[in-house]
């Protein structure tokens, strides 16, 4: 930390309180430099965190975190934030098992107000926050960032409505990081801003209002409405900021995001406004990375330098299975159309959209949106797939069954990064849509244990009239694809003996299924017999068929699945077992009543005991051989 003059200094926010601003743009660059090292050798977010280094710094100067509430949106933007309340020595553990979060985590810091890992959520939150504040009579600030890809999601603008009706003190900064500037971002809208934030301004603006009120009203009415519509026309033709302010938001901006003086100057005015106001600024993602700068998209997030586990397939992943499968079924079939919540690069879908972008449409950070609009679609004839991760998915469940499946419509639901995920931890793990979607009627639930096998679900998927379909699998290798294989159409509910063995019946689901296919020797050598291996394709309807023919088989049946244990796959074979008056001893192997931290793929694998160790040992504690 020697060669940086500034950031070596500042052990928290209040380090940065009588910094000048030759200080401050000095620690700008020492942190983006710092962040840049860690993340480069590391891995995490870089273009996002790299864009906000100004902003955050600005902000920590002027409030006084944590008794002024600073709440972002998202989390993996807060990066400096992090560096800034106490994490800088820590900093380098970012989203390592047992290091520090890459995301918002209440448990981690006192700065740290909401856990945010999905978007659109701070403006509701912080005027909760600000309402809990008014409440016990306390007089901090509340602060919520929000960036333009959260201002797509509905919940945004929920807050924003209810906002506007409930007066108190809250500002919100909208960060603009779009690739283009507007020609009305100049000198213009510059001076226009420093004019509605000068403090004589707003006193003389406020006196003539209530001057106003004390003429006839007849008069007053006239003189109020002809101030309003003053000031109104004059930021509708320059700014975007009429929006905000029919919402009853003060609108401030836009303002450059990475000019100190202007930040500072535009924060110590709006801080002691008090009714909400919407500071609009404009930013560039991945400032001070020329790479960043010239590619955000791209270089999102990096892996770090860290060697990546072997594999010994040379598959696609699944979401590259995905992209080619869809575009390969949308040349035979014309009733295909595929949507998606800002996920298409993320879901592998852009050779698609660039194939049939009249049959594709993104909807922004908005999945119930997504969903219902989905619906809507399939009254049309249309076959609807929405790829979602699989975390995401949970944002849309009430549009799943009252607009889908209440409807007896066909949509696919494609749920990505299925089970965990690793280093992005219990926000974005997805192990919960098993359980979430295995109550709701008129639903398929699927998970394929390879890549030809997704094939064959999307296809089949198609083929469906009254009903939709789930397929959920993992952020990993799909271990056998061929894409010149013509798919196959599955019968529903049917499973997949794959290995026919002895004494106890594994039953797996989607990426469980190769844990024991591709271990399967080192297994049986530790086990002293062979298993039988069933690939349990489709998680409902059950195969009954064929569970009764296990039941009379064998003792012990085991259950796999990368899924929450709580209402999953195994609780489905319990529930069928019960119900039939079927005693076998059916054990469980699942994602336990925990939200389960951040680590690598395989080192959470292997500490859940969803791994060919803890399958060995587990079989070896309850297999009784008399």
């Amino acid at each position: 930390m020697s060669n940086y003059k500034i950031l070596s200094k500042v052990d928290g926010p209040d380090d940065l309180n009588n910094l000048s601003i030759s200080d401050l743009n000095l620690l700008s660059d020492e942190l983006a430099d710092f962040m840049d090292n860690i993340i480069q050798e590391h891995g995490g977010h870089y273009s996002s965190p790299l864009g906000v280094v100004d902003l955050s710094i600005a902000l920590h100067h002027v409030y006084n975190s944590p008794k002024d509430k600073i709440i972002w949106d998202i989390g993996h933007q807060s990066y400096p934030h992090k560096i800034l309340t106490g994490r800088r020595d820590s900093f380098h553990t970012l989203r390592q098992k047992d290091g520090i979060s890459g995301f918002l985590k209440r448990s981690e810091s006192p700065h740290d107000i909401i856990g945010a890992g999905h978007s659109s959520t701070s403006i509701s939150s912080a005027l909760g926050v600000a309402h809990a504040r008014d409440m016990a009579g306390t007089n901090d600030k509340v602060v919520a960032i929000i960036g333009d890809g959260g201002m797509t999601g509905g919940l945004a603008y929920e807050g924003l409505n209810n906002l506007g009706y409930h007066k108190t003190q809250l500002t919100i900064i909208l960060n603009d990081n779009s690739m283009s500037i507007s020609p009305s971002v100049g000198a213009l809208s510059h001076y226009l801003t420093r004019v509605v934030t000068n403090p004589t301004y707003n006193k003389v603006r406020n006196e003539l209002w209530n001057l106003t009120g004390k003429i006839p009203d007849s008069l007053s009415k006239f003189v109020r409405k002809s101030l309003r519509k003053t000031e109104e026309g004059i930021k509708g033709f320059l700014t975007p900021g009429i929006f905000f302010e029919e919402l009853g938001l003060r609108y401030i901006g836009p303002i450059p995001g990475h000019d100190m003086d202007e930040l500072v100057r535009t924060f110590n005015a709006v801080k002691d406004f008090p009714n909400p106001t919407l500071v609009h600024i404009y930013s560039e993602k991945g400032k001070r990375s020329k790479k960043a700068e010239k590619e955000p998209v791209k270089y999102y997030s990096l892996s770090g330098n860290k060697p990546k586990a072997k594999s010994n397939f040379l598959a696609p992943s699944y979401s590259t299975v995905f992209g080619k499968t869809i575009t390969q079924l949308a040349e035979t079939d014309s009733k295909v159309y595929c949507i998606t919540a800002a996920m298409e690069i993320g879901t592998g879908m852009s050779n698609y959209v660039k194939k049939y972008p009249n049959r594709y449409i993104d909807v922004g950070i908005a999945e119930g949106h997504a969903v219902t609009y989905s619906c809507g679609i399939a009254t049309g004839g249309f076959k609807p797939i929405i790829p979602f991760y699989s975390t995401f998915i949970q944002r849309a469940y009430d549009n799943i069954f009252h607009d889908v499946l209440l409807q007896d419509l066909p949509v696919i639901f494609c749920m990505d990064r299925s089970g965990v995920v690793g280093p992005d931890g219990p926000t974005h793990h997805g192990v919960y849509d098993i359980s979430l979607l295995r109550n709701l009627p008129n639903l398929i639930i699927t998970a394929p244990k390879d890549g030809n096998e997704l094939k064959n679900l999307l296809a089949t998927g198609l083929t469906l009239d009254k009903k939709s379909m789930s397929i959920r699998y993992p952020k990993d290798t799909s271990y056998y694809y061929d894409e010149n294989i013509s798919p196959e159409i599955l019968e529903i509910g049917s499973w997949e003996e794959l290995i026919k063995g002895e004494n106890v019946a594994i039953l797996a689901v989607g990426s469980m299924v190769g844990v024991v296919k591709e271990n399967y020797k080192e297994i049986c050598n530790h086990l002293g017999f062979s298993p039988t291996l069933i690939n349990a394709r489709f998680i409902k309807p059950l195969d009954c068929k064929l569970l009764n023919k296990i039941s009379e088989k064998y003792d012990l049946i085991i259950t796999m699945e990368e899924g929450a244990l709580n209402g999953g796959f195994g609780a489905g074979v319990l529930e069928y077992y019960s119900d039939n008056n079927l005693n076998n001893n059916v054990i469980r192997m699942g994602i336990p009543d925990k939200f389960v931290e951040h680590a690598s793929r395989e080192e959470l694998l292997e500490e859940l005991g969803l791994s060919p160790n803890g399958l060995i040992q587990l079989i070896k504690a309850n297999f009784k051989n008399e």
